[in-house]
């Protein structure tokens, strides 16, 4: 007889259940979220007859936490149940919508043992590929939480400060990183003289010792020049004079969060480099066009280095969200994209066909096709997308690096 176990977890307690083939429950408890309650559900397991040999899968609702960490070091399987899964497994069991934590320990069992081949169990990943999960996935939050703030800071500017905008808004990328207001020396100047009052004050001495404080060594005298002469323009409009300071006090609240996003995007980026190119499968990722240490990072961190993970490449390519889906009823059939999808692993596909643009031949080929065919541009990068991961799951099977010749047969080639 085999047994399924479910545990409903929760910040204060965790409740757990214990059912056979028959659905009987033989076993549930409330155990505590530390240590102690983790030996209390080990026990449990066994006195259900969870061995070595075959272990009691458990089901439950999240993929990351202490809990799933120390039932990984376990080797038994985790099923990371969807919780819009859970809640539709919770409508069939209990059409009343009666729930209680003990009945979902039970509910998320019962769905192991009707339903297990139709959840994807928990990847068996290295301990390194999942420090670089929790790396790239903190540098792509804090690249979000800039982007939001940069925008935040660009809109105020805009309402009283628009030689900011001037001066800064069209800078090419850094050396760091930023680009626009998100350049280090842009925050280094607008967080000294955060109203136009105070930046049209400014000597050049100032802004030159301003640069160089930024980081800057190339270009400083052109650029002081350039930004002397901005900030003295006349004929701008401005705020009344108590309005104007107020907002230069918000501005300068602004730049504060705005700068701790900016090191931290910086800090989290060249951590998560560091970590993705001690991989094993670095190689292979990195040798694919568009893919340099940090937008490989975020593929590995999201397809994981577990082999047995994706049966095939259009699993992958399913749960990247580049493959589309078919709604066929009747006479009727339309083709959609997904938007159920990792939609981390989206995003770095997004600039991983953009940035194969300029570095492969056969992906622009490739992607002018589909756009020749009618595509948008969104359409033929996702169609770019799609085949790079098609790629990319056979290379790393195979243990073979991207070969340009054969991923895109040269025109010549292909007719012959």
């Amino acid at each position: 007889m085999s047994f399924y176990c479910g545990i409903d977890w929760a910040e204060a307690h965790h409740d757990v259940a214990v059912v056979d083939d028959t659905g009987k429950v033989i076993a549930r408890a409330r155990i505590s979220t530390d240590a102690v309650g983790f030996a209390e559900l080990l026990d449990l397991l066994t006195q259900a007859g969870d061995t070595a040999q075959d272990p009691i899968p458990v089901a439950i609702e999240t993929d990351h936490g202490l809990l799933v960490a120390a039932l990984r070091a376990t080797d038994r399987p985790i099923y990371p149940i969807n919780p819009l899964s859970a809640s539709r497994y919770r409508a069939r069991r209990q059409v009343s919508g009666a729930k209680s934590d003990a009945m979902d320990a039970v509910m998320l069992a019962d769905i192991l043992r009707t339903d297990a081949a139709a959840h994807r169990p928990l990847p068996a990943d290295t301990e390194l590929a999942q420090a670089i999960r929790v790396l790239a996935r903190a540098q792509q939050d804090a690249v979000w939480e800039r982007q939001r703030l940069g925008n935040q800071v660009r809109g105020l500017c805009k309402d009283f400060y628009p030689a900011a905008l001037d001066a800064f808004a069209d800078l090419a990328r850094g050396a760091r990183g930023g680009s626009g207001l998100a350049r280090r020396d842009a925050r280094t100047v607008l967080a000294a003289a955060p109203t136009p009052a105070r930046v049209a004050k400014l000597t050049r001495a100032q802004l030159r010792k301003l640069l160089t404080r930024a980081g800057r060594r190339r270009n400083v005298g052109d650029d002081v020049e350039r930004l002397y002469a901005v900030f003295r323009a006349q004929g701008r409009l401005r705020q009344p004079q108590l309005v104007e300071d107020a907002m230069g006090l918000q501005l300068a609240a602004l730049l504060r969060q705005f700068d701790a996003a900016c090191a931290a995007a910086e800090d989290l980026a060249e951590a998560a480099t560091t970590h993705f190119e001690r991989h094993p499968d670095a190689k292979t990722i990195a040798s694919f066009p568009g893919l340099g240490a940090l937008a490989g990072a975020r593929v590995l961190a999201e397809i994981g280095d577990d082999r047995t993970r994706f049966a095939d490449a259009r699993g992958l390519k399913a749960y990247a969200g580049s493959a589309p889906i078919t709604r066929a009823s009747g006479r009727k059939e339309i083709i959609l994209h997904r938007h159920i999808k990792n939609k981390r692993l989206a995003a770095a596909g997004q600039i991983w066909a953009l940035a194969s643009l300029r570095a492969s031949p056969g992906a622009r080929r490739h992607f002018d096709r589909r756009r020749a065919k009618g595509d948008w541009n969104h359409q033929a990068q996702r169609h770019l997308f799609n085949k790079f991961l098609g790629l990319l799951h056979h290379c790393l099977q195979t243990g073979q690096l991207y070969d340009e010749h054969v991923a895109f047969p040269p025109p010549l080639a292909a007719a012959a």
